[in-house]
């Protein structure tokens, strides 16, 4: 399969942006989706995952209370809405594939069989 990421872009500190990755292929409706990100100089890092019914969803510690994930399986495609933002979540937003789970979706990145390129969303001070 292959994953489209778009909505990223540039914000100012306690704003919002809404991501989506969207799938072209089988399958990915029917696994868990996962968003990730990484900054410079840094390993990926967890954001959120979801699985494939949308009522599973799990949150990296630093983003709780903030960002939102969710799917629409009509569509293929998988959100992730980010609000209050900080200067530290600037980072490029990947998102993968968990054909390794269906209910869930893993927190590590090695069993994440698909991604896509990625968006950059910079939050300034």
């Amino acid at each position: 399969i292959q994953l489209v990421e778009s909505g990223g872009g540039s914000v100012q500190a306690g704003g919002s942006l809404r991501l989506s990755c969207t799938a072209s292929g089988h399958g990915f409706s029917s696994y868990g989706t996962g968003w990730f990100r990484q900054a410079p100089g840094k390993e990926r890092e967890f954001v959120a995952g979801i699985g494939w019914t949308g009522d599973n969803k799990y949150y990296g510690d630093s983003v709780k209370g903030r960002f939102t994930i969710s799917r629409d399986n009509s569509k293929s495609t998988a959100y992730l809405q980010m609000n209050s933002l900080k200067p530290e979540d600037t980072a490029v937003y990947h998102c993968g594939a968990d054909f390794t789970k269906r209910y869930s979706a893993s927190s590590e990145s090695k069993d994440y069989a698909y991604w896509g390129q990625g968006t950059q969303v910079t939050v300034s001070s």
